[in-house]
């Protein structure tokens, strides 16, 4: 038979496994494996032609039982319901498993957005706040930018939701730009935060952190992590990157900064000087110290997991390996740190960011890092010693420590 690659599907498996061996009863496993509440909608745009373009957009609030929902708006050709469940149900788990008091939830709409003008991106990001604004607030639940969304497109968005509240509200979206209240450090969070994991394997583990990497995945995650894997563990070489267009290898190391340089100009890392072509099946493939997932979701699969040559896996996409590809590597003695962990260095700083609103008061960078550094440490370190008392991979620990949390949650509002 073959894998199950539906998301939500898949992201349904994992929680049942945490859920046998944490004992849950019936009425709780029911409850935590389906979003409390999902909305699906539509929004007419009017494009620069003149003509108007209905567009599909959704909201899922996974569970509240910690805090409001918290998520990412993804703008993607292939969004559908199952991915944002799936998403927004990774999203409770990865607040829960950094103990930040914030529920999960997830957006999207499914479009080209490198076929929109950006006034059509506009008008999109205003339409789409103006079917969910009576669900959004900093206690309630707050948006933040995903896949294809940006700063500019939170702050257009966040522009729609103070003209229809009449009133300053800039807690209720995340990931805004600096002008308009968002939080230094945010835009290279989830890559800081996977490296911070990085560091904390390696030591553990006794590997080499100055060593080989790879980055499947040449996008905000996957660019920051080129530059920041070297400057957090001291150094390390760039060996392979792909994006959409294809991928990428120089075993004698790729420049981190030129090969962002040229995608920022050609808008593709096709075709960079010095290196030769390779698939992607071959990146994942590739005997390096670090591999870092940063695109999205089954990429690491039954059919591919074998093949993984990798000593620790940082996941910095969302779903990237399947529930099967996950037993396979364990039993390859492959660390895998595990997306809801290894990423959270975004919500995290979205979290910071809630902070610095609600109070009118305004980190440094520096202070941001500490903060995140002290919190991804320590949540590595519990989804760790859960690994070595449970003798289960990681992402089966990591979801160990998350699920507790979130059912205790439940049991003492009196939810079931």
């Amino acid at each position: 038979m073959s894998e199950q690659l539906n998301p939500f599907k898949v992201a349904q498996a994992q929680f049942d496994e945490a859920a046998e061996i944490l004992g849950l009863d019936q009425a709780m496993r029911d409850l935590l494996r389906w979003p409390r509440r999902e909305y699906q909608f539509t929004i007419p745009v009017k494009m620069d032609n003149g003509t108007s373009k209905v567009f599909h957009g959704y909201r899922v609030q996974y569970n509240d039982a910690r805090g409001p929902n918290k998520g990412g708006i993804r703008w993607h050709p292939d969004e559908t319901i199952d991915t944002v469940r799936a998403l927004s149900a990774w999203m409770t788990w990865k607040c829960s498993v950094v103990d930040i008091p914030l529920g999960g939830g997830k957006g999207g709409i499914t479009c080209d957005p490198k076929m929109l003008s950006d006034g059509e991106k506009e008008r999109l990001a205003r339409g789409w706040v103006r079917m969910v604004a009576r669900e959004l607030g900093k206690h309630r639940d707050v948006p933040a930018p995903d896949v294809y969304t940006t700063p500019q497109i939170m702050a257009w968005m966040l522009d729609e939701f103070e003209t229809i509240v009449g009133r300053s509200h800039p807690a209720v979206i995340t990931g805004k730009p600096l002008a308009l209240g968002g939080s230094k450090g945010r835009t290279d969070a989830t890559a800081r935060g996977g490296i911070y994991t990085v560091r904390e394997a390696s030591k553990l583990l006794g590997l080499n952190p100055k060593g080989t990497f790879a980055i499947q995945g040449f996008g905000n995650a996957g660019q920051h992590a080129a530059v920041l894997h070297p400057a957090i563990l001291g150094g390390g070489t760039l060996v392979a990157v792909s994006d959409t267009s294809g991928a990428i290898y120089n075993p004698a190391g790729i420049d981190a900064a030129e090969i962002i340089a040229f995608k920022k100009q050609t808008g593709k890392i096709k075709n960079f000087p010095g290196a030769k072509a390779i698939t992607n099946d071959e990146l994942l493939a590739l005997n390096v110290d670090v591999l870092y997932p940063a695109a999205l979701e089954n990429v690491i699969t039954e059919a591919n997991a074998a093949k993984i040559n990798a000593n620790i896996v940082c996941e910095l996409a969302n779903g990237p390996t399947t529930p099967a590809a996950d037993k396979i590597m364990y039993a390859k003695g492959i660390h895998v740190i595990p997306d809801f962990l290894a990423n959270a260095g975004g919500v995290t700083v979205s979290y910071f960011e809630q902070v610095q609103n609600t109070y009118n008061y305004y980190w440094s960078l520096e202070e941001v890092c500490s903060r995140l550094d002290r919190k991804m440490t320590e949540a590595y370190h519990n989804v760790y010693r859960m690994h070595l008392d449970k003798k289960v991979h990681m992402r089966l620990a990591a979801y160990l420590v998350a699920v507790q949390r979130v059912a205790e949650a439940v049991k003492l509002r009196g939810w079931v």
